[in-house]
């Protein structure tokens, strides 16, 4: 890690959902992280999809939960420094791995990311969480991931598939839909930094966030963590990402005591 997480981070981060860390990857981390999501981009995991539109010129492209055969992933999020920036800005007293998420955005690519929260499509209860968006390429204003300032706080919101806007998980009506924030975007407090390899932005599961397609390759390395009240959320339909077997292992309520999700820091 290039620099210690500083107060400020914290604060920014409990009040708006999200915080720019600028400097906190080392450069020999970006190479390897690097080398292996084009590892993995010329052999995808079954879990890989492409989430581009047809008819996109370029190509976005995702895949999840692959520490445990990527060894570069692996030393990153278990042997690395950002669980104990995930434990300060959680407040937690213990911190576990949740998944691995990386998205590859090619140059020309103009399929958005549409606004959403990450933990509805999960199968987890609970408020310590914290992501970390790694980018390994520069990345612009314009096509950097978008908050919603505060909205961590409020509800949750309707997940829905991004191509068909399906109500793929709750049922549909159960959970409210997000605002419709790209139609009067001045109306919002929307938060988004330039960033550059080496530098990170960590956003609460329940903060809304978005992006706009990219003009240029945009490839990132996404780590998720969790602290000690999230607990096991079975849901009746496939999750995204999905965790075969656990609902057969790990009881609804309990706290997620299984290899798929390691400890990697205690205080």
């Amino acid at each position: 890690m290039n620099r210690a997480i500083r107060d400020d981070d914290v604060t920014a981060f409990r009040r708006d959902g999200a915080a720019p860390l600028r400097g906190l990857v080392s450069p020999g981390d970006v190479e390897a992280l690097r080398a292996a999501v084009d590892e993995l981009m010329a052999r995808p995991s079954p879990r890989a999809k492409v989430a581009s539109a047809a008819g996109d010129p370029g190509l976005f492209f995702e895949d999840f939960c692959n520490w445990g055969e990527v060894d570069a992933f692996r030393r990153f999020v278990l042997d690395g420094s950002l669980a104990p920036v995930a434990a300060a800005l959680m407040g937690a007293r213990e911190v576990r791995f949740h998944h691995d998420h990386v998205l590859v955005k090619e140059g020309g690519t103009v399929t958005p990311t549409p606004w959403h929260q990450d933990q509805p499509y999960y199968d987890i209860d609970g408020a310590m969480t914290v992501s970390f968006w790694i980018p390994l390429d520069p990345v612009g204003r314009e096509s950097t991931l978008e908050f919603l300032a505060g909205s961590h706080l409020g509800p949750w919101l309707m997940p829905r598939s991004f191509a068909s806007r399906e109500a793929k998980w709750f049922p549909d009506g159960s959970l409210g839909d997000p605002p419709d924030i790209e139609a009067d975007r001045g109306r919002y407090p929307i938060l988004g930094w330039a960033v550059e390899p080496g530098d990170a932005v960590a956003f609460h599961m329940l903060t809304l966030h978005a992006a706009a397609g990219s003009a240029t390759r945009r490839r990132v390395f996404s780590a998720r963590f969790i602290g000690e009240d999230v607990r096991h959320a079975p849901r009746p339909w496939a999750t995204s990402p999905e965790f075969p077997g656990l609902a057969e292992t790990l009881p609804a309520g309990a706290p997620l005591d299984h290899p798929l999700f390691p400890v990697v820091w205690r205080e």
